[in-house]
């Protein structure tokens, strides 16, 4: 008998999670002072009640997609990729050498070029670790926590030397060529007569992180190369015998999900910066493991998922705006509320709706 259907899987169970997450930030919010329905307000209010917000909302959900995929397909080979925040920084070396190695008369012409450069450059710095796991049996998690460090100092060292502009102190490379910008929302929706914030970040990278979503999909339950990672993930003793090639899954696992974190450089460097600055990742690399969690490592939860990080992040900001008497860290503290519901704690709701999905099994048997 099933133990629980799969939409109670992919939706009850995480929604009764971030029930739980919410209702214990309100009860911080109510011991500090504040009062926790305008606190939700506010958030609200930040990250979708205006097109700026929304605009913002989004630009940081299209972050945590590709960096949730990243681990999400990992995940799947039972790998804990948490080097998304280095790889992703690699890859902005990729995204820059691309941009500044040629005066490119228009965004379409570059954007291909670049995608290449980021996904190489992530699935890279990837590649290391993954070779260590596979050959060597190096602890991925351990390799890709030095990697991220790794990656820090040596963006520093380019940006203060090979890399950097020599016009300013800042450790940043020089501009892009302007007609390589990508095109934002408000230059998309202007035409079409829909008003959008002009200020928003929000770039065409937004319906890229959907597209990769969509491939991830077909990636992982659609082709042999699919299964023989679920299959690895799930028994690797099994798969050996099913004659599937452990060194060959973990390296080519960790390879896409490199060049998935990878791909964060094009909203962020080549989107928003239109340079590459140092420690322009910003965490997201960090957020993506609790975005592939809430997700259950699927293209779909990880898309939702990542739309509710994209509003606690802006809807955080306005929140420090509008109610001074809650500090950063108290934002801090509902995301980790959230990651500590849907990933820790997962089994304190998911027993309980496994026992009640049975009980109703047997009862209509």
């Amino acid at each position: 008998m099933e133990r629980m259907p799969k939409w109670a899987d992919v939706f009850l169970v995480p929604f009764i999670n971030l029930v739980l997450a919410f209702l214990v930030s309100g009860l911080v919010v109510l011991a500090i002072g504040e009062n926790p329905l305008d606190a939700i307000y506010y958030m609200v209010k930040g990250a979708v009640g205006t097109t700026s917000g929304l605009g913002y909302t989004l630009y940081y959900a299209t972050n945590y997609i590709f960096t949730g995929l990243a681990v999400a397909v990992a995940f799947q080979a039972r790998l804990f990729n948490i080097g998304g925040e280095g790889q992703a920084a690699i890859a902005g070396i990729g995204v820059a050498l691309v941009m500044l190695a040629f005066d490119w008369p228009a965004w379409w012409l570059a954007l291909p070029f670049a995608i290449a450069g980021a996904a190489a450059f992530g699935a890279a710095w990837a590649f290391i670790p993954a070779w260590l796991q596979a050959k060597r049996g190096s602890h991925i998690v351990i390799t890709t926590i030095m990697f991220n460090f790794i990656g820090a100092a040596l963006m520093g060292y380019l940006l203060n030397g090979v890399l950097k502009n020599p016009n300013t102190q800042n450790a940043e490379t020089v501009a892009f060529p302007k007609a390589a910008a990508l095109p934002t929302a408000y230059d998309i929706l202007a035409p079409l007569g829909i008003p959008f914030s002009k200020s928003a970040p929000l770039n065409i990278s937004f319906i890229l992180a959907l597209i990769c979503a969509w491939l991830v999909w077909l990636l992982i339950w659609r082709t042999r190369l699919g299964y023989q990672i679920r299959a690895f993930g799930q028994s690797e003793s099994a798969a050996r015998y099913a004659g599937i090639s452990a060194v060959r899954v973990t390296i080519i696992a960790m390879l896409i999900s490199g060049g998935l974190a990878g791909l964060l450089a094009i909203n962020v460097v080549m989107g928003e910066q239109e340079r590459l600055i140092k420690e322009f990742v910003e965490g997201a690399g960090f957020v993506g493991i609790a975005v592939a969690l809430m997700g259950r490592s699927h293209p779909f939860g990880i898309v939702l998922a990542a739309l509710l990080f994209g509003m606690l992040t802006q809807g955080g900001f306005e929140l420090l705006w509008e109610m001074p008497g809650i500090s950063k860290e108290m934002v801090l503290v509902i995301q980790a509320l959230i990651i500590l519901f849907t990933g820790a704690l997962d089994n304190m709701v998911r027993v309980p709706v496994e026992r009640m999905f049975l009980w109703l099994g047997k009862g209509r048997a």
